[in-house]
């Protein structure tokens, strides 16, 4: 049985205003009867390659977008109807690719504030609420830093950190890693890691397969439409659409896949590096 509904979209269609049109001069879809749900407490990778329609598709969940055709539900509620529009944006907040695009304050933990300011909270709590932000992200050392002196990593993981004042039961993150270097990457990966496995809810959007490797479950996503969906391991068992759908397989998880199907090992997911080096071993 699943687990409750956080976000489920029904036959979503989204056709931007002004947007491209195919050679008949009809409007082209960037979503095209999109349906699938995100559930309480899971890691969900929504993958895709460039142009494939995951920032549209990120944007619906906390109503940034309404679709066109077709409804998103978020707790019950659809985005379509405005009435419901701060409610659903305080059930999901949203970090964006580029972290200068929703850094707004000139000092890290002010910045970090400035969404449970808006959300009313009582000073006294908002000062608790940042004070933990900080603390998971890692940014606790730099509270008092002006935030042009942070480095980009750091702005990703301060902008995640103004997300968590929120507390917010569901985090969307589009593309949050494509700025960053491998380290930064490796760093904000843990950061998530570590919040999903203290209960968040998480849609992480991307195109580097080698960041789902500790997901619960995929979504992929292919000029607008829906090509598949299921947990990580039977993903990197489809070997063969990857190439059309734009997507590489990580190295780890190719050497797994072909282990499995010579029946080297019996491993059922895909291990960590240490892991799969043990099952060897054995």
């Amino acid at each position: 049985m699943h687990q409750k509904t956080v976000c489920e979209l029904r036959d979503v269609t989204y056709v931007y205003p002004g947007g491209a049109s195919d050679d008949s001069g009809t409007p082209r879809p960037a979503l095209r009867n999109v349906s699938f749900s995100v559930y309480e407490g899971e890691w969900l990778a929504l993958l895709g390659s460039n142009g494939s329609g995951k920032s549209t598709l990120a944007k619906h969940l906390n109503a940034l977008l309404v679709p066109t055709q077709g409804d998103c539900v978020v707790h019950g509620m659809s985005t379509k109807e405005e009435k419901n529009t701060f409610l659903i944006r305080s059930l999901v907040a949203m970090v964006f690719q580029n972290p200068e695009n929703q850094i707004v304050g000139t000092v890290v933990e002010e910045d970090t504030a400035f969404g449970p300011e808006n959300q009313g909270i009582p000073p006294e709590e908002i000062e608790a609420r940042v004070e933990t932000a900080l603390k998971v992200t890692g940014l606790i050392g730099k509270r008092k830093k002006p935030t042009y002196t942070l480095s980009g990593g750091e702005k990703q993981r301060l902008a995640v950190a103004g997300a968590l004042a929120m507390e917010t039961p569901c985090l969307v993150l589009d593309e949050p890693t494509a700025m960053l270097d491998p380290t930064g990457r490796d760093d904000l990966l843990t950061v998530l890691g570590n919040l999903h496995a203290a209960g968040k809810t998480i849609v992480s959007i991307t195109h580097r397969l080698e960041e789902i490797l500790r997901c619960d479950r995929a979504v992929v996503l292919h000029a607008g439409e829906v090509v598949w969906e299921g947990s990580i391991s039977a993903l990197f068992l489809t070997n063969g659409s990857f190439r059309e759908w734009g997507l590489d397989t990580p190295p780890l998880a190719a050497f797994w896949r072909d282990l499995q199907s010579e029946n080297r090992i019996d491993l059922p997911s895909i291990p960590s590096i240490p892991g799969l080096v043990d099952a060897l071993c054995q």
